[in-house]
């Protein structure tokens, strides 16, 4: 795969996962057994991403650690014969020639100026956006990434975009796809409006925390005006590009891939239940489990 860097924005505050995020990053709570940024980092290295720079902020070197070595739990794990928790901890992205930057969005300006931040490093490369608090697929099953990477290479694209199919009631919520002409597999776009009404949407194609961008997008951001709170958003920079005649493709998530975002609490509960009853130890043991206490009559 030619483009090989991912941009994965981790700045964000958390806000609405407090208190659980009042000391540790949104993106290193646990789903089941990994904390969320560990699938998304699988996900991309699975679809070919070999280098990956992370936008942090203060509070985050958590993240950095995690993906760090640690010799000497690594040795403590070998001396006492834990050899399945040895291969739980140890990544062998080093192995696969994976490498792992990090800058820092010193202000909390939104995520298209998180996106901005990488400029310096990224230069005058295409690359991969990935969203660092969401999951593509059940367990990260996902080559969504790769698919756009093919259709950013073969249309001659300044942008691709993933999206997901939402129930109409709920496009007010994200940045929603306007096709050119019919919207298959993979289509055209003419715009995506930003949490339209729900009579004035064009499609119920939203947004799915995955992006391929030319150069072309930072001097778009570059240019695009601060919104609500100060913050300067991405969808505001993909729609400065299209209105200017840039070309820009959608791709529909597959029935397998849904996106698993743990922006607030209803989104992260669902998330971990759902991983944890997929784990092929235990998950049909808590299945059971929580089977049984909704048979429960409800206490008085």
């Amino acid at each position: 795969m030619s483009i090989d860097l991912a941009i994965i924005p981790v700045a964000g505050l958390g806000t609405r996962l407090l208190p659980a995020t009042k000391s540790q990053p949104k993106e290193m709570l646990p789903v089941g057994r990994k904390p969320v940024v560990q699938y998304v980092v699988e996900e991309l290295t699975k679809s070919g991403i070999r280098r990956l720079l992370f936008i942090t902020s203060r509070g985050k070197t958590s993240i950095e650690y995690h993906f760090d070595s640690d010799n000497e739990l690594v040795s403590y794990l070998r001396q006492t014969g834990r050899e399945e928790q040895l291969r739980d901890v140890v990544f062998s992205h080093a192995e696969q020639g994976v490498e792992f930057f990090y800058t820092r969005q010193r202000e909390q300006r939104g995520l298209g100026h998180a996106v901005l931040c990488a400029r310096p490093l990224v230069g005058d490369e295409p690359c991969v956006v990935a969203l660092g608090d969401s999951i593509i697929g059940i367990h990260a099953q996902s080559n969504i990434v790769a698919r756009m990477v093919e259709e950013f290479e073969r249309t001659g694209a300044d942008l691709v975009v993933a999206f997901e199919e939402v129930p109409a009631k709920d496009v007010v919520h994200y940045g929603i796809a306007e096709p050119k002409g019919s919207a298959g597999r993979v289509f055209e776009l003419a715009d995506v409006v930003e949490k339209p009404a729900v009579g004035e949407a064009p499609s119920n194609l939203a947004v799915a925390a995955r992006y391929v961008f030319s150069p072309a997008i930072f001097p778009a951001l570059a240019e695009t005006p601060p919104g609500k709170g100060n913050e300067i958003q991405l969808t505001d920079a993909i729609r400065r590009l299209l209105r200017q005649g840039h070309k820009g493709i959608g791709i529909r998530l597959e029935a397998s891939e849904r996106r698993f975002d743990v922006g607030n609490f209803a989104t992260y509960f669902r998330t971990f239940i759902e991983f944890a009853l997929a784990d092929e130890e235990l998950g049909s043991e808590l299945r059971e489990f929580v089977a049984g206490l909704l048979a429960e009559e409800p206490r008085g």
